[in-house]
């Protein structure tokens, strides 16, 4: 008989987040106007009724409405949402009337400050990280109910953190990740002084092993 260790893990998928809001027609808006989908509006003659938005090419998504939860209105706080280009993500939020904090990098160092706290400490120097290291470069912005959320660049993943097959999860992840392969195969071609005829192989092992948090091929 095997043991609770030994057993074969079962997939357990994080894909609802409930985010406390006050006025549900009003978080409706406000989600609606970053972009988001719409997946669900259900109301009961009971007073409950239940909202559900997903992020653009999220596996993850959030919920909110009428007798959803008992927390607080707006202490929904430190809620990621994880893009390729942080400074492409607040344009776009901003294109969208959205008043977004950032791009701002914090250091491993820095712990004290009156901002709200972020994985690198509370205080938050202004632009992305310097050397634009993948975790590093941050942004931020609330709903109305102050609900904060929180934008973090991410271009190589640390090891671990990516399991199984490669995988995207929309057209823009795929494109932006070629972009990046792109760039650092130019990189490799002024290396080696010509045109790489095997490109192709050279872009499927940069994506692989930036994926997976490997180091990457030169």
């Amino acid at each position: 008989m095997m043991s609770p260790s030994q057993a074969p893990t079962l997939d357990m998928k994080l894909e609802v987040v409930v985010v406390p809001v006050s006025n549900v027609d009003l978080a409706k808006q406000f989600y609606g106007s970053l972009g988001w989908r719409l997946d669900a509006d259900f109301a009961f003659d009971d007073g409950f009724r239940v909202i559900q938005f997903t992020p653009p090419g999220s596996g993850a998504s959030v919920i909110f409405g009428t007798n959803v939860t008992a927390a607080a209105h707006g202490s929904a706080k430190g809620l990621y949402l994880i893009v390729s280009d942080i400074e492409a993500a607040c344009r776009d939020l901003l294109g969208r009337g959205v008043k977004v904090s950032g791009p701002f990098h914090g250091g491993c160092d820095v712990h004290n400050g009156a901002d709200e706290p972020h994985l690198f400490g509370s205080v938050r120097l202004s632009g992305p990280d310097p050397e634009r290291r993948s975790y590093f470069s941050l942004a931020s912005f609330s709903d109305p109910d102050g609900n904060g959320w929180m934008l973090q660049e991410i271009t190589t993943r640390l090891p671990g953190r990516v399991e199984g097959d490669t995988t995207f999860a929309s057209a823009a992840e795929l494109a932006a990740t070629l972009r990046r392969a792109a760039a650092a195969h130019g990189e490799h071609e002024k290396r080696t002084g010509g045109r790489d005829v095997n490109w192709p192989d050279w872009y499927a092992e940069y994506i692989v092993r930036e994926q997976a948090g490997e180091p990457l091929p030169s």
